[in-house]
């Protein structure tokens, strides 16, 4: 078989010094020691760790696009029923959860949980964005078909025994 050819003006593999591979290794499995003598590897550290924020971000920013291309089609749309729709509304929710993200409430803005609430001469029900404004918990919407679904990242908790405003 032929070997692969490179292009005539590509530079050669540069190869990694000699036990670079094993320090690395060793560094990952918690068996190699951060020197801090002269900072370097506290440095080259920190670099890593700012280009893997860097590449998660980018990640986290495509998932979170292409969920809200998806759910955009299902905009002005109800599946009929009360059941079927809170089920539809729990599904979101549950997938939004799993990736550290909430609805934006359209009426606020605020990180909203999106539910399906009943009303009178609504028999599948409305949907509401459900969030806490000031420390109260509210609820915006009321549509009968499924709003404009547009992405937020999911807030911080507070931390216990924070007391709530109001």
């Amino acid at each position: 078989m032929n070997a692969p050819q490179r292009p005539p003006n590509a530079d050669p593999p540069i190869p990694s010094p000699p036990n670079e591979e094993q320090e690395a290794e060793n560094a990952c499995q918690g068996g190699g020691k951060i020197a801090q003598e002269d900072g370097s590897d506290a440095a080259v550290a920190t670099a890593m760790l700012a280009e893997l924020k860097r590449e998660m971000n980018r990640l986290q920013r495509e998932i979170r696009l292409a969920i809200q291309a998806q759910l955009a089609q299902m905009s002005g749309r109800t599946l009929g029923s009360m059941e079927a729709n809170r089920e539809l509304a729990r599904s979101i929710q549950e997938m939004l959860d799993a990736h550290g993200l909430r609805v934006r409430c359209t009426h606020c803005g605020h990180p909203a949980i999106l539910r399906v609430s009943p009303r009178a001469g609504a028999a599948a029900g409305v949907f509401v964005f459900d969030h806490t404004i000031d420390g109260r918990r509210t609820f915006h919407g009321g549509r009968v078909l499924m709003p404009e679904i547009r992405l937020v990242a999911k807030p911080a908790r507070k931390p216990r025994g924070e007391k709530k405003a109001g």
